[in-house]
């Protein structure tokens, strides 16, 4: 079995771990920071809106121009009065792409871009889009995402329970917010296609946080009726047994889309690519943080309010107590270091915690006493 396999099968089994509960502020507060700069991004620099969503027109030609493609995108620049996006094609070709042009305008830089390119103007293809269209796009954009969330809420409320509809949430806001904060910084182009990507990663991240819910839930089943462990600790519990797991999915999901975006859209220079690839990287990535580090987190923070689980959390605090006076070792009950005593984290610390419980008789030799 490889390493990566045994290291899985520990954790599974709560052999070995990393205490996300006990650290969850450090991560909710990476989190909050990570968001406040993607936030500061939207704000200052904006988003930059694609001809669907502005209205515009799109220049094509079927033959090489005179000129390149920077120099193209100064001269439809200066002749349109917006920033123009150039594009050479694969058959030498130039695509032209210019925001909020009317009819009038188009036609006006048509004929600029003839003279300039150095093409006849019947060669150059102009498609316009109005900006009630683009309105229209935005809106279905918009509407789309949200019947996304609602269903969200409803299945996961439904096939869980609403603690975790609310940190799934959560944990999607999270996401999307990171995604558009990125495209805001770094200044791509923000298309149907970014919108495709975004429910595409929705999708991703919110298996990813099933995953780990469905551990969970099944961990926490008559979870009263036991004083070993608290919520919390069974919640840790199951996110280490579904690490690897979750790590393995990203990684494989991540890998052709890196080669979308820095190959197909930085080396072959395929910039349509970059408006679904860059969302597509930034959301997966996201989308496996928010899962481990702050949907079941959430969960655990929520639920711990619960009156139930406060009292489950006292009788195994006691109970530690008393097997720590007693000086019983952690498998019978004890705790195995001081923040266990705490309540947290004494889940997946160690190899002692988690492990079946060996019967007191243990060792014996049969018949004698």
């Amino acid at each position: 079995m490889s390493r990566l396999g045994d290291l899985g099968a520990k954790l599974y089994r709560g052999e070995v771990g990393y205490d996300f509960i006990r650290n969850r502020k450090i991560w909710y507060g990476v989190s909050i920071l990570i968001t406040i700069t993607a936030i500061i991004g939207v704000a200052v620099g904006g988003l930059r809106m694609g001809i669907e969503f502005q209205g515009g027109a799109v220049f094509t030609t079927d033959t090489k121009a005179k000129i390149s493609t920077s120099q193209a995108t100064e001269v439809a620049t200066e002749a349109s009065g917006h920033m123009a996006i150039v594009q050479e094609l694969g058959n030498g070709g130039l695509r032209i792409q210019i925001t909020e042009v009317d009819t009038a305008k188009a036609n006006e830089i048509k004929e600029t871009l003839s003279d300039e390119l150095g093409i006849p103007a019947e060669e150059i293809n102009a498609d316009l889009v109005g900006p009630s269209w683009g309105e229209q796009i935005a809106n279905k954009a918009w509407m789309g995402l949200g019947i996304f969330m609602v269903l969200v809420v409803i299945y996961l409320a439904i096939a869980f329970e609403w603690r975790m509809a609310v940190a799934a949430l959560i944990a999607l806001i999270h996401d999307i917010t990171i995604t558009v904060g990125v495209y805001a910084l770094v200044g791509f182009e923000v298309t149907p296609g970014t919108v495709i990507g975004l429910l595409t990663i929705l999708g991703y991240s919110l298996y990813d946080t099933v995953v780990v819910f469905d551990s969970l839930k099944e961990g926490q089943k008559d979870i009263t009726q036991q004083t070993r462990f608290t919520y919390s600790e069974i919640a840790n519990r199951s996110i280490n047994s579904t690490l690897v797991r979750s790590i393995n999915t990203t990684v494989v999901a991540l890998l052709p889309v890196a080669g979308l975006l820095f190959i197909g859209g930085g080396v072959l220079g395929a910039g349509m690519l970059n408006d679904i690839s860059l969302s597509l990287f930034v959301g997966l990535a996201a989308g496996a943080y928010s899962s481990i580090f702050i949907a079941t987190p959430l969960v655990a923070d929520l639920k711990e309010r619960d009156p139930q689980m406060k009292a489950l959390k006292k009788r195994v605090l006691a109970k530690r107590a008393a097997a720590e006076a007693r000086g019983d070792s952690p498998e019978d009950g004890g705790p195995a270091r001081p923040q266990d005593r705490a309540g947290e984290g004494a889940e997946t610390a160690g190899a002692a915690v988690g492990r079946p419980r060996q019967p007191r008789g243990h060792g014996r030799t049969p018949g004698k006493r």
